[in-house]
């Protein structure tokens, strides 16, 4: 396994923009704003001589509510470190914050390396003279905003980490990506502790808690996942917060580079229009979909009863898709969303060899024939695939472009039907072939000019 380091301080001190710095990403949310990052946020270190883990933390401020409970996961993050960076703000100098948690590193026992930061137009000579105080060595200087005294930092930090013992599967792309989405306080990150079996996202009765996407490896027997945490998505005209904007583009982002969703309803809210909205961006950007209809415990038969009317008539275009009602506060129904979610992810990786998806186009063809334009038959001739996650279907032919709508439901429902590609969205790309003389005339032949001829000088005589 890799060496682990935690990056850890007080709130607004710029842990999530080292973090990106080190991972050479930008997958924690960075903003001028104190107490954004809540949840643990995993990388691979990227800058320095070695590879190793590098986990964003929260800021520990000594709050209570949801500061407490992030602070319960700093914690873990400093149990499972085997270097810790703790992080200052030149500009602030030392506070009485800095002074406790400095003293409760200490006790940790933990290798520890002081990181002043934000040092930009300070002079250097000064800008760490304050913080020998803390009596935690040599603090090291740098700017994670621009990079400065980074890598100098990292060079000596990776000599102080043990050998990396490298584990066989280290790479990510083995790993099916599931993101979890939903409205806010619909139940996701409890839902994710749940399957994880650990509180390892910080859950609180107000909706917004988690503000960033976190990504957490998970291997359950041979099976490898990365499950993503997302913030709650609102309708547009309720998002007025900067940060709340940036979490809800997170959100979309994650959905673009998962490979299934779960999408959180919450039955005791029922299913609202951004309910709606929201499976609407996963079904456009081709994701496979499991459904999870969450807090399903203690309702009465007419309120799932209600639930299930208002899923069928909002919901309708996401037959493909298996629902689940489960209860994520008590694990029930919890334990099938991962057997649904490997199902979906199959059927869209699948191949579809062409001469069966050219006979099932036949087939369909035959029991249903396409309409007619300008008074022409529209033709399709052969099918074949396209890509995969979502499966494409390419469908040669001509006059493809006046294909109705209606007819291309038909063709995917048929083609869905057959075969038994449930869980994920289903494409048609329709190609015509090239008409050779589109734009050219006929010459005309030696008795067809004297006949044009013949009829000219018929008229005029006419005339």
């Amino acid at each position: 396994m890799l060496p682990v380091i935690a990056l850890v301080g007080r709130p607004n001190v710029g842990k999530s923009t080292l973090f990106n710095r080190l991972t050479r990403t930008r997958d924690a949310l960075v903003a001028d704003f104190p107490g954004l990052t809540r949840d643990r946020q995993y990388g691979i270190g990227r800058v320095g001589p070695a590879r190793y883990v590098v986990v964003d933390t929260g800021g520990i401020s000594g709050g209570d509510g949801v500061e407490a409970l992030m602070e319960r996961q700093v914690q873990q993050a400093i149990d499972e470190a085997d270097h810790l960076l703790f992080l200052l703000d030149a500009h602030d100098g030392v506070t009485a914050g800095d002074l406790d948690i400095a003293a409760a590193l200490r006790r940790t026992g933990k290798p520890l390396t002081a990181v002043v930061n934000k040092i930009d137009h300070l002079a250097e000579d000064l800008a760490g003279a304050e913080f020998h105080s803390l009596g935690l060595g040599e603090p090291r200087l740098i700017a994670a905003a621009q990079g400065r005294g980074v890598k100098a930092l990292m060079d000596r930090v990776c000599k102080l980490l043990p050998p990396a013992a490298e584990a066989a599967g280290e790479a990510d792309e083995d790993r099916v990506r599931i993101a979890v989405v939903g409205r806010p306080n619909a139940g996701k990150s409890t839902l994710i502790n749940r399957i994880l079996g650990e509180e390892r996202v910080v859950t609180f009765d107000s909706p917004g808690t988690t503000r960033d996407s976190v990504s957490i490896p998970f291997d359950l027997g041979e099976r490898r996942y990365t499950l993503i945490d997302t913030a709650g998505v609102r309708r547009r005209a309720r998002v007025t917060d900067a940060v709340e904007k940036f979490s809800v583009i997170k959100t979309l982002q994650a959905i673009e580079a998962c490979n299934v969703v779960i999408l959180v309803l919450d039955a005791r809210l029922g299913i609202g229009e951004q309910d709606a909205t929201l499976a609407g961006h996963v079904v456009e950007a081709g994701r496979a979909l499991v459904v999870a209809v969450n807090k399903w415990d203690g309702l009465d038969p007419e309120q799932r009863s209600r639930i299930n009317d208002d899923y069928r008539r909002r919901l309708g275009f996401l037959d493909f898709a298996a629902v689940h009602r489960i209860s994520a506060l008590h694990g029930s129904g919890v334990g099938l969303l991962l057997d649904a979610a490997d199902s979906a992810y199959a059927n869209a990786m699948r191949d579809l060899p062409t001469p069966l998806l050219t006979r099932l186009l036949e087939q369909a063809v035959q029991a249903h024939q396409p309409p007619l334009v300008r008074g022409r038959r529209i033709k399709l001739r052969y099918a074949h695939q396209g890509g995969r996650n979502p499966p494409i279907i390419v469908i040669h032919g001509n006059q493809t472009d006046a294909l109705p709508a209606a007819y291309r439901r038909y063709l995917v429902n048929r083609f869905r039907g057959a075969l038994d590609l449930a869980g994920t969205p289903l494409r048609l790309e329709l190609r015509s072939g090239e008409n050779p003389y589109e734009g050219r005339r006929n010459p005309l032949t030696a008795r067809q000019v004297r006949k044009r001829q013949r009829l000219k000088d018929f008229v005029r005589r006419k005339g």
